[in-house]
């Protein structure tokens, strides 16, 4: 299968959001033809590092935008980038599901609770610390060459 990776907006560094990105989609979504298109821009009037929506169904998603805080430290950036990846991995197991305008987890519906205690956001924030180590393990000593890279302009195969 093939994926496809658009990056845009200022304060980030487009290998190192490739990079990132092409080893989660090939480590956890290999199998998925998804789009990930990746915005970096101001979001401290929203007061979060990122953000990430479904872009096109929520039945069967395969079109996500992430929004990114740029100007990030590269651990914080790392790591924002790989949760907001990981909601993407809810989103396409079917895990988090947005129905009429209603979050559904699991199955099971949610309301208006403290967004940070919501179960997918527990799940995500143990995700991204276990998937920013792995990533530095597995990226220690590793070529970039070794590591696929999707662009705009050339969609290339996952390894």
């Amino acid at each position: 299968m093939q994926s496809c990776i658009y990056t845009s907006g200022y304060g980030y560094s487009k290998r190192l959001c490739e990079d990132v990105t092409s080893w989660f989609l090939n480590k956890f979504l290999k199998r998925h033809k998804i789009e990930v298109e990746i915005l970096h821009r101001g979001l401290k009037r929203e007061a979060v590092y990122g953000w990430c929506s479904v872009q096109d169904c929520d039945w069967k998603p395969r079109n996500f935008l992430i929004e990114i805080q740029s100007n990030l430290s590269q651990k914080d950036y790392i790591q924002t980038l790989l949760h907001e990846l990981y909601h993407c991995y809810q989103h396409i197991k079917g895990d988090l599901r947005d129905v009429r305008g209603i979050r559904c987890w699991k199955g099971i519906k949610w309301g208006n609770e403290n967004y940070d205690n919501m179960p997918w956001e527990i799940e995500t924030r143990e995700q991204e610390v276990i998937l920013y180590h792995e990533y530095l393990s597995e990226k220690n000593g590793r070529p970039v060459s070794e590591v696929a890279h999707y662009f705009p302009n050339r969609l290339m195969k996952v390894l």
